[in-house]
């Protein structure tokens, strides 16, 4: 991004920054504690594996679809505006997913809440790219993401707790005051901004791009039950791609498109793009199956699979601005190349854990592993995507990225759960192995054979290995596309 923010003081600055840092928590709570807290919301609410995927996956769903929208909004109405819009919405889809007595209605809530993510994520780092010069984006964005990984160091033992000692809905009742506090410290400290040439909102591209989505995802989770060549299937993976094909054409057509196809044009802005699909499929594949895995196989309780990630948040939160700094004065390309290639030999680590295994030789090298890599590579890789486009375009850039970030988690927890069952199933060998796996994932222990927790830890080996694949591929094009120093446009 270039053009010339606002010439604020330093200490306003740091106001503007928490700002984001607590509309953003809102998300990175929810996310990091409903991962350890699924198994006791599977069993409470009576859910599946494919209900289990959705309660992920529609929040996945309509952010991924609609933050391009929120990007584009904020840009046109202005950024605050769409920011604090976003994070009330977020508080009141929250309090309708603690109030869910059926994963239907979770699963409905958990999507609201993605419509009000997909206004104050883009929203966030618009307002840290406005107001902070070029200068100082790398340490501003290593901060964000350094703060929101210690708020994601409190959701997995919060979200432990309450399903091992309390009730997990809470989960959902925290975000109601600090998305107030949020509303007061940015009516406060943060000035509004808009690109004044943003004209239209893209809604045709909104409905395709949600509606091919939906369609494809849905075909690719209840591929597993009903059979890949059930006509329902079928029609869900034929139709979600014609549906995004369509999306890409109306883009291209479109005089306001929510994602502008000529930013691609750009090498960096493509390749950095390439790299974030691949290192978030294999860091949300990753955080979805390994609370199962702790849990079901190594026997551990919520409480103590939450604390599994505590090294990922502390190096993370401590470290995060370090690494941008670095990425300022050195370039992007080490950091874009290293930190994903590190993740990998991380998440392989994870994936070799035995059964058997405790904290020490279990997770903790794994984890500590993959933080150190993520905090290499998220602030410097959101600072060259804001870097690789024109100027105005802040809203419209940070909604791109954060869609492949978003959509990356929805294929990976589907894709990887057609991989989990596929091995499961193999390794079983029996009519009802698809019973079996909702057995083991939902903690069921009457019909669970030793057999089957020894095919769901192999099934969970094989996803492992496949995301530690994904996040050196990811390391490969960083350093391919990457730039030397964060650039001023594209």
């Amino acid at each position: 991004m270039a053009g010339d923010p606002p010439d604020l003081s330093n200490g306003r600055k740091r106001w503007i920054l928490a700002a984001t840092v607590l509309g953003s928590a809102l998300t990175f709570i929810d996310g990091s504690a409903l991962g350890v807290a699924l198994p006791a919301i599977q069993r409470d609410l009576g859910a599946g594996p494919a209900a289990a995927q959705w309660i992920s996956n529609a929040y996945l769903l309509t952010l991924g679809a609609l933050v391009l929208i929120g990007g584009a909004a904020g840009d046109r109405f202005g950024r605050k505006r769409v920011f604090l819009i976003g994070v009330a919405f977020f508080a009141l889809a929250s309090i309708a997913c603690g109030l869910a007595p059926t994963a239907a209605l979770l699963i409905a809530g958990r999507a609201l809440q993605g419509i009000g993510a997909a206004l104050l994520t883009p929203g966030a780092l618009a307002l840290i790219g406005a107001n902070f010069p070029e200068r100082e984006r790398g340490a501003a964005f290593g901060t964000w993401a350094g703060a929101g990984a210690l708020f994601g160091m409190v959701g997995p033992l919060v979200g432990g707790w309450l399903a091992d000692h309390a009730d997990w809905r809470f989960i959902f009742w925290i975000n109601v005051p600090l998305a107030a506090l949020t509303v007061v410290v940015a009516l406060k400290a943060v000035p509004e901004s808009r690109d004044e040439e943003a004209t239209g909102l893209d809604w045709p591209g909104a409905v395709l791009g949600i509606s091919g989505l939906g369609a494809l995802i849905w075909g690719l989770t209840a591929g597993p039950d009903l059979g890949w060549t059930h006509p329902g299937v079928l029609s869900g993976l034929g139709g979600g791609l014609l549906l995004l094909i369509a999306f890409l054409w109306a883009e291209a057509k479109e005089a306001h498109p929510m994602m502008p196809l000529t930013l691609f044009r750009s090498r960096v802005f493509s390749g950095i793009n390439a790299l974030t699909l691949l290192l978030y499929f294999a860091l949300s594949g990753a955080m979805f199956f390994l609370p199962f895995e702790l849990i079901r196989v190594h026997g551990w309780s919520a409480t103590g699979a939450g604390s599994a990630m505590l090294p990922f948040a502390v190096v993370m939160g401590l470290f995060s601005g370090v690494a941008g700094r670095l990425a300022d004065q050195f370039g992007a390309k080490l950091s874009l190349s290293v930190g994903p290639m590190l993740a990998g030999v991380g998440l392989a680590l994870l994936a070799l854990m035995s059964p058997d295994a405790g904290y020490v030789t279990g997770p903790l090298a794994g984890m500590t592993v993959l933080a150190i890599g993520m905090t290499l590579a998220v602030g410097p890789l959101t600072a060259a995507v804001m870097g690789a486009v024109e100027p105005g375009h802040t809203g419209v850039a940070s909604g791109v990225n954060n869609a492949v970030a978003r959509i990356a988690g929805l294929l990976a927890i589907a894709l990887l759960g057609v991989l989990l069952s596929a091995v499961f199933v193999a390794g079983v060998d029996s009519p009802d192995a698809r019973a079996q796996l909702g057995a083991v994932m939902a903690g069921g222990e009457a019909g669970v054979s030793a057999r089957a927790v020894d095919a769901f830890h192999g099934a969970y080996r094989a996803v492992m290995l496949a995301c530690a694949a994904c996040a050196v591929a990811a390391g490969v094009i960083g350093f391919l596309t990457a730039p030397g120093r964060v650039q001023s446009a594209a």
